[in-house]
């Protein structure tokens, strides 16, 4: 029997250099450093600091999702060309594009945790926040004839980069008090309605009636009057997912371990991102599951579970 521990503690010691060669791959790090984080914080086989990689379309539940998901990957040239084009048609053609291109989806079942990238009038609250932002900072727009010659490529990834700063800048809008972000909106609606862009005037014209008719109260089955909650959170977690796509990061959906107390241990799912200046968050907004308690938490004190991308990129 004294014999076999050599062997089996080669085995383990084999085991253990290809699980570092795989986190050194997985999160862009030297070996040696990636011997370093899995020893200090107990990186089991597949997991990954949440300050390293990149998940998009996390590993869900949701069959639903994950089909429209699976069909748009396996979209034709023509198809994907087609989306382009539209994605390159703003205000609110790239809105659509975002809405469609990441569905919503909700927590899994029992985690508490609710829908994600959800609501009604997300993609008009979108298409608000860009003639927003064409009236507030017009020159982070880009120019259409650009838009629509890197829109022939058929690479949305490539529209993604031409509109980088506008996508960030709408994310930040998000982070205004409502109070402060609906005056703004009405405003720049108001000013795009006489803009001498006939898409921006069309958009701001039919964005604008739909602005009252959210704000306008409405009757429920008892008698109650109430206003409809606008998508700030499904919003925000597009804008999310969509910025990681080209500075990494890990898309609200994403179940993830805690390293600090006092939640060490237990498992949260990512429902937002904390950003500072361009390059992935820097900070995670989660919730614990089986639980209501949200926090914000560090990278470094998140480790993303095994087995989270639900697609190969």
């Amino acid at each position: 029997m004294a014999g076999q521990h050599p062997r089996r503690t080669s085995r383990q010691d084999q085991a253990r250099k290809r699980a570092i060669r795989a986190q050194a791959a997985r999160t862009g790090v030297s070996y040696s450093v990636a011997a370093r984080q899995m020893e200090a914080v107990g990186l089991r086989p597949g997991e990954m600091i949440a300050t390293y990689g990149r998940t998009i379309y996390p590993t869900g539940h949701d069959a639903h999702r994950q089909r429209l998901i699976e069909l748009r990957e396996r979209r034709s040239m023509d198809e994907r060309l087609a989306d382009t084009r539209r994605a390159a048609v703003l205000p609110g053609g790239r809105a659509q594009h975002l809405v469609e291109r990441f569905p919503p989806t909700r927590g899994r079942p029992g985690s508490k945790v609710g829908p994600l990238y959800h609501g009604t009038y997300r993609q008009e609250l979108l298409t608000m926040l860009y003639v927003t932002i064409a009236v507030e900072s017009p020159g982070l727009i880009p120019e259409t004839g650009d838009l629509a010659w890197i829109a022939e490529m058929g690479e949305e990834t490539a529209l993604d980069m031409a509109c980088a700063e506008l996508d960030r800048e709408a994310r930040a809008l998000l982070e205004r008090e409502p109070a402060t972000l609906w005056p703004a909106i009405e405003r720049a609606l108001a000013l795009s309605e006489n803009s001498p862009q006939l898409q921006l005037r069309q958009e701001a014209t039919r964005l604008s009636a739909l602005y009252r008719s959210m704000w306008a109260p409405r009757e429920s089955a008892d008698g109650e009057p109430y206003v409809d909650d606008p998508p700030f959170e499904g919003v925000r977690q597009i804008l999310d997912v969509l910025l990681m796509v080209a500075d990494d990061g890990h898309a609200p959906g994403t179940r993830v371990r805690m390293l600090a107390s006092p939640h060490e241990n237990r498992i949260a799912t990512v429902v937002g991102a904390v950003w500072g200046s361009p390059g992935p968050p820097v900070a995670y907004r989660v919730q614990v599951e089986e639980s209501t308690i949200r926090l914000t938490a560090e990278t470094a004190d998140l480790v993303v579970l095994a087995d989270q991308e639900s697609l190969a990129r």
